[in-house]
């Protein structure tokens, strides 16, 4: 199991604040623009941080963005419909992936399993919610079936896949340098002692 003082919580979640403040207002990478963390963000708060507070206070702090980049950014508000609060439960399957995994998390390689198991299950119901629920209940889409979903979620749920991969992917390695670096320096402490 993951645990983390206080003092390590509080710095991971500014580092996962930062990260969604600086790339929320696009979905995909561009030259100019990093793509959205927000998945990932969800995801690694579920891990890292033990309180269940972070959840509502990203779910938050995202909206919170996302009107400040449609009232005064000048990004398009095609996606604040009823179909927003469908980012509740997408978000909330993310955060408790991670959650469910930072349970069963080991510094070794038998912690593979538990990791890819939880990421594929929170992107699968996180894309369901998100994706589904603009879909079907936005408005936007004048006439809906399952099989246009589908193709719209074979379109585009790779890219979210892909982005996830990355933001989760610098997570990983950090992670590992810092459990590493810990490894060594209790050891010269042991050592020392």
């Amino acid at each position: 199991m993951l645990t983390l003082s206080t003092r390590h919580q509080i710095a991971i979640g500014l580092l996962l604040a930062s990260l969604m403040m600086l790339t929320r207002s696009h979905h995909f990478a561009t030259l100019y623009n990093l793509a959205d963390a927000s998945w990932a963000v969800f995801f690694l708060a579920g891990i890292y941080l033990r309180s269940a507070w972070p959840l509502l206070g990203f779910f938050a702090f995202g909206w919170g963005l996302d009107v400040a980049a449609t009232t005064w950014g000048g990004v398009s508000d095609f996606c604040m419909t009823p179909a927003y609060f469908f980012l509740l439960p997408a978000y909330a399957s993310l955060w408790l992936a991670g959650r469910w995994y930072a349970k069963r998390h080991q510094f070794a390689w038998n912690t593979v399993l538990p990791l890819s198991a939880s990421i594929v299950t929170g992107l699968m119901l996180c894309e369901l919610f998100s994706g589904g629920g603009f879909y079907f209940f936005s408005g936007r889409i004048a006439e809906t079936s399952f099989a246009e979903f589908g193709t719209q979620l074979i379109k585009y749920f790779p890219l979210y896949i892909e982005t996830f991969v990355f933001y989760a992917g610098i997570a990983a390695v950090i992670h590992v340098l810092f459990t590493v670096i810990a490894q060594q320096l209790n050891s010269r402490n042991t050592s020392a002692g």
